[in-house]
């Protein structure tokens, strides 16, 4: 069965899911992630931002990679989000940098990616609210896992956002 013929299940089924803190990642980790959120960001939402904001490296990273096709030397990076934990400023966790990959889009990657991940940050942070700036678009998306708006819609770098928390 070619891939464009499996399920949207089958797909899913196939992920390989990696969970890290930034210093365990691998060059080849931190490379597929950048160049992800670079051409998601960057070049299909065309906004130019910076991107590399020193917030990686105490964050947790969730990545999604798809089965290896024929004469791939990687498995293709599917999805990815990175978790910032509570500090000084902050005492809320923070989603952020959620995205798909566009071959990986349609088949339920960012329902499993919410799911894998607000699963995970409830089992080891249990009670901490979480928060995470989303395109005003993606309210309903969001909802759907109990955030609610804290706040009015905003531009930033061009595209309405909109703060969202889940207690």
């Amino acid at each position: 069965m070619t891939e464009p013929q499996q399920t949207a299940a089958t797909r899913l089924a196939q992920l390989d899911w990696r969970w890290k803190a930034f210093e365990d990642l691998t060059t080849a980790e931190v490379y597929a992630m950048l160049a992800a959120r670079s051409a998601v960001f960057v070049v299909e939402q065309n906004c130019v931002y910076g991107d590399i904001d020193g917030l990686d490296s105490d964050a947790w990273h969730l990545f999604a990679y798809g089965a290896n096709g024929s004469g791939e030397k990687r498995p293709p990076l599917a999805g990815y989000l990175r978790v910032l934990l509570p500090d000084a400023e902050d005492t809320d966790i923070r989603i952020g940098r959620v995205l798909t990959t566009a071959e990986f889009r349609g088949i339920g990657l960012g329902n499993a990616m919410l799911e894998r991940s607000l699963t995970h940050i409830r089992a080891q942070w249990p009670g901490t609210p979480i928060r995470l700036h989303a395109q005003a678009h993606l309210q309903g998306f969001y909802g759907a896992f109990g955030f609610t708006p804290v706040s009015e819609i905003h531009e930033e770098d061009g595209i309405p956002h909109v703060w969202m928390r889940s207690a």
